[in-house]
């Protein structure tokens, strides 16, 4: 079994390669990021696989009114298994995120370049190289045909990008698993393949609004600089979360809670404006060690005291606000199903752990469901020049290929 897979997986590396191109050709970036969304992805997919032998191709659109077909596509294609009791799901996502600085690319991001055993191009990392990995890993077992004993079902889904309210949450409101199903999310990972993901922290995006009273640069004195106080707010709110939320957890690669100011919208398009308004947002990664909703009150109360203090209105916003849950049991069958198959196939006798990213795992794990998340990346995600490694993607469609065969 173990030969076959390995000469039939080579046998496709052609075609593999070439689909990971057209994955990357296609601007599929997310609405919600000034993108186009997964339409033309979605109909490219359901086209080429249309005739593998899949027993199940099925959509589960969701209604999304940011985008002008008026839908979010979501792409189920499922193997009957001889028996079929439950379903083990291989979640990828079909979104990007948008390409960034382009003066810091070396090349088109939507044209894929080939070089030095590379794909360079956005998506090849996120999420393109796992989806392609797993859907040849299915048209492996299809062309081999084999028939494991549970189901396998491959969702390609939209909108995880900015929080997958018409992806995978979509796909949990409508019902569509099982009980007993199991679920893999390539979507992170480490260079040598050696780290599966059991457990992620909570996210919350904040919005943070200060509002002030706009008026010429020379006559602060009618004006309230809404920048001057923003920056003050922004830093003494980073300061009191990473001083206050402390706690350590080495389940994690970074073990701490963290609360990052990031994007900063602009606010006058002059410099001899005094700006009345300034929005800036904060990405926090936090522990599943703390709840959530009492640190969201905590910053309220924060705010309030640094309002009252300066005679200054502030809004917090939540735009991502996702509780993390309880990790999955590192004994689980799902993770030991996938230990087994990186053995057999890489030789690597991996080590599990949580991240501080969010993936489609963290929404089935607060379904209930066990989750694990591997693949073999340089974690080139979001950067320019973004790439995938040849070899890897090829060994990766090994390993889901040997633990479809498997189940």
């Amino acid at each position: 079994m173990k030969k076959k897979i390995i000469q039939a997986v080579e046998k496709l590396k052609p075609e593999i390669i070439e689909s990971m191109k057209k994955f990357i050709s296609i601007n599929s970036v997310n609405p919600r990021s000034g993108g186009p969304g997964e339409k033309e992805m979605a109909e490219w997919l359901e086209n080429l696989i249309k005739d593998w032998g899949f027993d199940v191709i099925e959509r589960h659109d969701a209604k999304d009114i940011a985008v002008p077909y008026g839908y979010r596509p979501n792409i189920v294609a499922k193997i009957l298994g001889s028996e079929g009791k439950r379903t083990i799901w291989i979640v990828t996502h079909m979104d990007k995120v948008p390409e960034g600085d382009l003066s810091l690319w070396n090349s088109d991001p939507f044209t894929p370049v080939e070089k030095d055993g590379k794909i360079f191009g956005r998506g090849a990392e996120d999420n393109g190289s796992s989806l392609i990995a797993s859907l040849y890993a299915a048209k492996t077992i299809l062309s081999l045909k084999i028939k494991p004993k549970d189901n396998i079902a491959l969702a390609f889904v939209s909108d995880e990008e900015t929080g997958s309210d018409y992806g995978i949450k979509h796909l949990v409101k409508l019902g569509i698993f099982g009980k007993d199903d199991l679920f893999i999310v390539p979507d992170s990972g480490e260079p040598d393949g050696s780290f599966i993901e059991i457990a992620e922290k909570s996210i919350a995006w904040l919005k943070i609004t200060t509002k002030g009273k706009q008026a010429h640069a020379s006559r602060p004195d009618i004006a309230k600089n809404a920048h001057r106080f923003g920056l003050k707010f922004a830093s003494q709110l980073d300061e009191y979360l990473n001083e206050k939320y402390t706690l350590e957890n080495k389940l994690f690669d970074y073990p701490k809670s963290s609360f990052e100011p990031t994007k900063k919208e602009g606010n006058v398009d002059n410099i001899n404006t005094i700006p009345g308004t300034d929005i800036v947002y904060f990405d926090c990664r936090i522990l599943p060690n703390y709840n959530l909703e009492e640190i969201f009150s905590d910053i309220k109360r924060f705010t309030e005291e640094f309002s009252k203090k300066y005679n200054i209105e502030i809004e917090i916003e939540k735009l991502q606000f996702e509780q993390a849950a309880p990790p999955t049991d590192e004994n689980s069958e799902i993770v030991k199903k996938l230990k087994n198959a990186i053995k057999e196939m890489r030789n690597i006798e991996p080590r599990v752990g949580g991240i501080g990213g969010g993936t489609c795992a963290a929404i089935v794990r607060r379904a209930g469901f066990p989750a694990v998340v591997w693949a073999t990346i340089d974690e080139t995600a979001h950067q320019p020049n973004e790439y995938v490694v040849i070899n890897n993607l090829i060994e990766d469609t090994k390993v889901y290929t040997y633990l479809i065969a498997n189940s």
